[in-house]
């Protein structure tokens, strides 16, 4: 049976151009231009996953109300924020409300389904019985890779997709430093400077709220950044 994707996006040609997309990759793809009617379609059924823009229509924060509605019917239904909106402000409110990761417009089709397919792949795999995994374990920091999950001190780190692959590449040959080049080659994803500054400063935030003494991911100025022991 196809996948359903729940595609929330006020602007009509991307919209369109998205679902036609999507359509043609095998997924079905019930979209919505507005909060209201994407809100009454959930208290009716869930999508397998949602792609939700955070600005809509005249609500500045539609999206982040549709999160919220979204966490409480389900806590594992994979949720991606789609703007054109890239500062730290919106993503870190957006992550807190529960997304899984947090994408700007201007990436390519191809990243974009390569994030769906991940978080289908986390999901399906949260979902099975755990069996023999991939583990890195260094000092505190536990991480399944095959499950895609972390913990530290036993804590999980709720990590969006993006956020995990760029962690996986600096905690392969810790005290090691990776470009930002590396950095996006092997978490799959085309972006500036800026966003993968802001995905390094989420990822760190999210560690320092589990352990205020968390100094172990360091940004080598003109260089990259390493996982230090």
């Amino acid at each position: 049976m196809p996948r359903n994707i729940a595609l929330v996006e006020d602007d009509i040609a991307i919209r369109d151009n998205y679902t036609a997309a999507l359509t043609g990759q095998g997924y079905t793809v019930n979209a919505f231009a507005d909060r209201p009617s994407a809100s009454a379609a959930f208290t009716q059924s869930l999508p397998d996953l949602a792609i939700i823009d955070i600005g809509l229509k005249d609500e500045m924060e539609g999206g982040f109300m549709l999160c919220q509605q979204l966490r409480q019917l389900s806590q594992t239904l994979p949720i991606i924020f789609f703007t054109a909106r890239d500062n730290d402000v919106d993503t870190i409110s957006g992550l807190r409300m529960g997304a899984d990761d947090y994408l700007t417009k201007d990436i390519s089709m191809a990243h974009l389904l390569a994030r769906i397919a991940a978080l289908f792949r986390r999901t399906d795999l949260l979902a099975t019985p755990k069996q023999d995994s991939d583990l890195i374990k260094l000092g505190h920091l536990l991480v399944d890779v095959s499950r895609m999950t972390v913990s530290w001190k036993t804590m999980p780190v709720a990590l969006t997709v993006t956020e995990f692959w760029m962690l996986h590449a600096i905690i392969k040959r810790p005290g090691h430093v990776k470009s930002r080049q590396q950095l996006m080659d092997e978490s799959r994803m085309v972006v500036d400077d800026s966003t993968i500054t802001s995905h390094i400063k989420r990822m760190r935030k999210k560690f320092i709220q589990l352990d205020a003494d968390f100094d172990h991911i360091d940004t080598v100025y003109g260089m990259g950044y390493r996982w230090q022991q």
